[in-house]
């Protein structure tokens, strides 16, 4: 099994989540990630791997799924989204069954904070470029605004890119207005959240790190009292 925790909070976790936990034999995760449930891991077997030791994650997972044992390898918000199920299910090569569990992912968790930023269609982009090569994540970047998707930027800035927020701004505003409405959430859902709502030529005033996920408007997308709001189409 491959187990979405959502953003971290207890408050956050399916039920069908909690309950795969509770029936694994072993419990396989990076180390931040199983710190958030001690209380459910607790005298069970586990394997913690450091950040970037998905594919030994994802190995040692099968190996002992293979062996027999009920496994739950648990990753932060959806497993699909960026998460681990795609490696799993890749190692696993048809040996043993896997099951994707899903959770709430950092998108839905800070579009709930903004209000309904997400009612239309929206894109997703990463703007890690430790997998991806930085032009792939530039040309989604530049397709994604020209088609006026509503964006939901994850890994805006860490100490190793700190630029490419900036850059991605830049594109933005060869595409948007400069006052489209900008949905800044940091630590969604985590008990310390931060939330801004901002536009698009001030984004960069705000504190952005790698716990922030950055939500970019529509030509549509409006700011309603506290809330951001992206209309669907109805006649009201």
């Amino acid at each position: 099994m491959v187990v979405g925790l959502g953003p971290g909070n207890r408050d956050s976790f399916t039920a069908e989540a909690l309950t795969a936990i509770r029936e694994a034999q072993v419990v396989v995760g990076y180390h931040t990630y199983l710190n958030l449930i001690p209380d459910l891991i607790e005298g069970k077997e586990m394997v913690a791997t450091p950040m970037r030791g998905e594919v030994e994650r994802a190995r040692q997972a099968v190996e002992l799924a293979a062996a027999g044992k009920t496994v739950a390898v648990v990753s932060s918000g959806d497993p699909g989204i960026y998460g681990m199920a795609g490696i799993i299910i890749e190692v696993a090569g048809g040996r043993v069954p896997v099951k994707v569990i899903p959770g709430v992912t950092a998108a839905s968790a800070a579009a709930a904070s903004l209000g309904a930023p997400l009612m239309h269609d929206f894109a997703v982009i990463s703007l890690s470029d430790l997998l991806t090569p930085w032009e792939t994540i530039l040309k989604r970047l530049e397709m994604a605004a020209a088609g006026d998707f509503v964006i939901v930027l994850y890994n805006p800035r860490s100490h190793g890119r700190p630029n490419h927020i900036n850059t991605a701004r830049d594109i933005m505003l060869k595409y948007k207005a400069p006052a489209t409405p900008v949905g800044i959430v940091r630590q969604a859902r985590r008990g310390q959240e931060e939330r801004t709502i901002t536009t698009l030529d001030r984004m960069l005033d705000v504190e952005i790190d790698m716990l922030t996920t950055v939500i970019i408007g529509n030509s549509q997308t409006r700011v309603a009292g506290k809330y951001m709001l992206t209309p669907r189409g109805y006649h009201l």
